[in-house]
């Protein structure tokens, strides 16, 4: 890949079109604090972040995408988007391709193949639409010109040019999401530095082309926000007539009631777990009108943390589970024919 420092190069050459289109953007005083801040904590020199910044393209674009309202659908009409025959054809075909890392993954991090094919398949399609903006062009126009998110953003900017130093690309080769979500899963650069590793061993961390890193930095993730090997996601739940559920739904990401705390309010588990297992409650409408209830347990929460999205987390392992399914069958299928094969040989 291109060195990070091909970039400054560009600061003494021929600019682009483009850097001349947003050239202004190097003389406002806040891109100008925020260069004098990165070269006072001594993760750049000036030259580095002045050649990346005259050659960004602004993306007003991003900001239209940012400002739209923003609209919730119900489980019946969400699960459909990910919970389909096209990722789980593409799935099950991912992961005999890949069975190997897949399972060298779970041996070291303890997180099953059937949940990282899940979350890269409803991510980005096992890297078919992993984005098409500059990373450096969306995250610089989201941390100067979108004021409600300027200061996270301006922090996965910093993020995002010392990883693109630390692994030797040059920032303007990068694309990804409009809000800056790189590579097959998905990462924001803060979680990329925190938790991508180099799981083939090639001495950089590629979750853009790499499937091993991605694989591996999924499960690394995983395993670090608490995933239990072998512990249920969710389990089935009734809840009884009168219940009032508004501050259990409230709290719906944290883990802060047990089972038979739930119990004395009425919400009962349909499957055997224990009193002091902790666990959310998760309505999910199924219908217009319908509602059915799940309690989700550590492993579920784990996935929050992937995703702040109950339903999110609910398709993942509803996608996981027929995944794995699938998976299996096909392998005893594979099995069985050599068997076949051998009993009725061609005439």
């Amino acid at each position: 890949m291109k060195r990070f420092l091909m970039a400054a190069a560009l600061a003494g050459g021929v600019v682009s079109s483009v850097a001349q289109a947003d050239a202004a953007l190097l003389g406002r005083a806040d891109v100008q604090r925020y260069i004098d801040e990165q070269v006072a904590s001594g993760s750049f020199n000036r030259p580095e972040l002045e050649a990346v910044f005259a050659n960004v393209e602004l993306k007003p674009n991003i900001i239209a995408i940012l400002d739209k309202p923003a609209t919730s659908r119900p489980w019946y009409q969400f699960r459909g988007s990910f919970y389909n025959e096209r990722l789980l054809k593409n799935g099950v075909a991912f992961w005999q391709q890949h069975a190997a890392t897949l399972q060298r993954a779970e041996q070291v991090y303890g997180v099953p193949p059937e949940m990282v094919v899940a979350i890269l398949g409803i991510e980005t399609n096992y890297g078919r639409n992993t984005g098409s903006f500059r990373l450096a062009d969306a995250l610089t126009t989201i941390a100067f010109n979108y004021p409600r998110r300027a200061e996270y953003f301006r922090g996965e900017l910093t993020e995002f040019l010392k990883l693109s130093k630390e692994e030797g690309i040059d920032p303007l080769t990068l694309k990804g999401s409009y809000a800056g979500a790189m590579g097959l899963p998905q990462f924001m650069p803060s979680s990329f530095r925190k938790w991508a590793v180099d799981f083939d061993g090639s001495g950089h961390r590629d979750i853009w082309n790499n499937v091993d890193d991605a694989i591996g930095s999924v499960a690394h993730y995983f395993q670090l926000q608490g995933w239990r090997h072998g512990d249920d996601i969710v389990i089935p739940a009734a809840v009884q007539p009168g219940v009032d559920l508004s501050s259990l739904v409230a709290d719906k990401f944290n883990l802060h009631l047990t089972v038979g705390e739930l119990k004395a309010r009425g919400v009962l588990p349909q499957a055997q777990v224990a009193d002091n297992v902790q666990a959310v409650l998760v309505p999910l409408e199924t219908a217009p009108g319908v509602t059915e209830y799940w309690l989700g347990l550590n492993n579920f929460y784990v996935i929050t943390r992937y995703n702040k999205s109950t339903l999110y987390a609910k398709v993942a392992q509803e996608l996981a589970a027929e995944l794995r399914l699938r998976y299996l069958n096909a392998q005893a299928q594979s099995a069985a024919q050599p068997a076949a094969d051998s009993v009725n040989p061609a005439q």
